[in-house]
C-alpha cells in the first residue's frame, strides 16, 4: 500500500527506515513505564524504584539496585539495555571540555561535548546520527544523515555526562549538568517526537526525569517552521535557538538550504510567535564567514529585522572543518559587526570557539572514526 502524500506544511523529513534500538526505560512516560513493568509480571511501583534508580542515582545497571529482589532485577534489567557504547574521548582545556564518540546499537557514531565551567556545566547532544540539512560550512551537515536517535539514545548521553561528572572525573570536583543544548549532531526538529520526550526527561522531577531546569535546556534549529509552531503550544519553558547565518534570502537559499522551503521572514514570524506564547528570549545563531555574510551591510539588515524584539544574537566565529574553502571572519569585520547590531540596540555575544581543537565546537561534529 502506498503511503498518503504529505499535507501541505508538513514535515517530510524522514532517516532511512532501519532497525530500532531497545525498548528503554527513558523512553518511555511514567504511565508507560508502570504498563511495562506489569507487562513483566511486576508490581507497577517497581517502575516508579527503577526510575529512581535510573534518574536520581544514576544506578548503571539492575544489578546495583541491592533494594530490588534478585529475581525482579533480572526481569527489569530488559527496561534498561545498554544503548551508547563509548569509541573515543578527547578532552582539552586541562579536562574542562571533552568530546565523546559513541557507538549505538547498530554501529551508527554520534558525538556528544561536555563543558565545565567555574559556575556551570554544559552538555552538547546530538539528536541524530548524521544531519540531513546540508549546510556547506557545517561537518555534520556534509556528512549526511544515517538515521533519527530515540528518545533514550538522547538522554542517555546526559546520563552519562551526570555519571561522571557525580564521580569527579573532570577537574573540579563532583558536579551536576546545569544547561542542555541541542547543537551537536543532526536537526532536532526534524526529529522532532523523540526530542520533544528526552526533553521531558531532562526536565520532569524525579523519579520521572533528571529534574533538570527546563530554562537551561535549549533547542536549536536551522528553520523548519512547522515544529517551531508546534514547540511554542508544548509548554516546555526552553530557550529556541534559530540558526540563521544570513539575513538576507539570497545568501541563505546558498547557507542553509531549507531557506528554499521557509524563507527568512517566516523562520522569524514563527520565532516571535515563540518568545510571545512562552516569555523566552529566542537566540539568533550565526556563523561569521569570512567574505561570506560578515559585511557591514548585511549587520545592518539583521539589526532592522531584530530591532525590538526578545532576542538575543550569538555571533560564531566559523570553526573549521576538513575540506572547507570557508574559514572565520577578521577580528576587525567582526568587531564592527558587533557594533552594528549594538547600533540597533540588538543584544549580541561573540560565542567562545571552545573545543576547536578537538572538533567539538559547533559545525565540527563529524563523529570520524580513527
Amino acid at each position: 500500500m502506498s503511503e498518503a502524500a504529505p499535507k501541505a506544511g508538513q514535515l517530510t523529513f524522514v532517516a532511512p527506515r532501519r532497525a530500532k534500538p531497545q525498548r528503554h526505560l527513558a523512553d518511555l512516560t511514567m504511565a508507560e513505564r508502570r504498563a511495562a513493568v506489569a507487562e513483566l509480571g511486576e508490581k507497577p511501583f517497581r517502575a516508579d524504584q527503577l526510575s529512581r534508580h535510573y534518574f536520581s542515582k544514576l544506578t548503571a545497571s539492575p544489578e546495583e539496585m541491592t533494594d530490588l529482589p534478585a529475581a525482579s532485577r533480572e526481569k527489569l534489567s530488559q527496561l534498561l539495555p545498554p544503548l551508547l557504547t563509548t569509541v573515543r574521548e578527547i578532552t582539552c582545556d586541562g579536562g574542562t571540555t571533552r568530546k565523546t564518540l559513541w557507538k549505538l546499537f547498530d554501529g551508527s557514531l554520534v558525538e556528544s561535548v561536555m563543558m565545565r565551567y567555574p559556575d556551570r556545566t554544559t552538555m552538547c547532544v546530538s539528536s541524530q546520527a548524521g544531519c540531513g540539512m546540508n549546510c556547506p560550512f557545517c561537518a555534520t551537515g556534509q556528512a549526511g544523515l544515517t538515521r533519527n536517535m530515540s528518545t533514550a539514545e538522547i538522554v542517555e548521553q546526559v546520563v552519562a555526562g551526570q555519571r561522571a561528572l557525580a564521580k569527579g572525573d573532570l577537574p573540579g570536583g563532583p558536579g551536576r549538568v546545569n544547561n542542555i543544548v541541542f547543537m551537536g549532531m543532526g536537526e532536532p526538529m526534524a526529529n522532532y517526537k523523540a526530542v520533544i520526550g528526552a526533553v521531558h526527561r531532562m526536565v520532569d522531577p524525579s523519579p520521572e526525569g533528571l529534574g533538570i531546569s527546563a530554562r537551561g535546556v535549549t533547542v536549536s534549529t536551522v528553520g523548519l517552521v512547522p515544529a517551531i509552531e508546534k514547540l511554542s503550544n508544548e509548554g516546555l519553558p526552553v530557550t529556541l535557538a534559530v540558526s540563521l547565518h544570513a539575513p538576507d534570502d539570497e545568501l541563505r537559499d546558498t547557507l542553509v538550504p531549507i531557506n528554499t522551503r521557509w524563507k527568512v521572514a517566516e523562520v522569524l514570524a514563527a520565532a516571535w510567535d515563540y518568545a510571545a506564547k512562552t516569555k523566552r528570549r529566542v537566540s539568533i545563531e550565526y556563523a561569521l564567514i569570512k567574505d561570506i555574510n560578515d559585511q557591514e551591510w548585511r549587520a545592518d539588515l539583521l539589526g532592522k529585522l531584530l530591532k525590538g524584539k526578545l532576542v538575543h544574537v550569538n555571533l560564531i566565529p566559523l570553526n573549521p572543518t576538513p575540506g572547507s574553502k570557508w574559514t572565520a571572519s577578521r577580528p576587525e569585520d567582526e568587531r564592527a559587526f558587533v557594533r552594528r547590531l549594538e547600533f540597533h540596540g540588538v543584544p549580541v555575544t561573540v560565542r567562545d570557539t571552545r573545543g576547536s581543537e578537538i572538533d567539538g565546537a559547533c559545525g565540527q561534529l563529524a563523529a570520524a572514526n580513527p
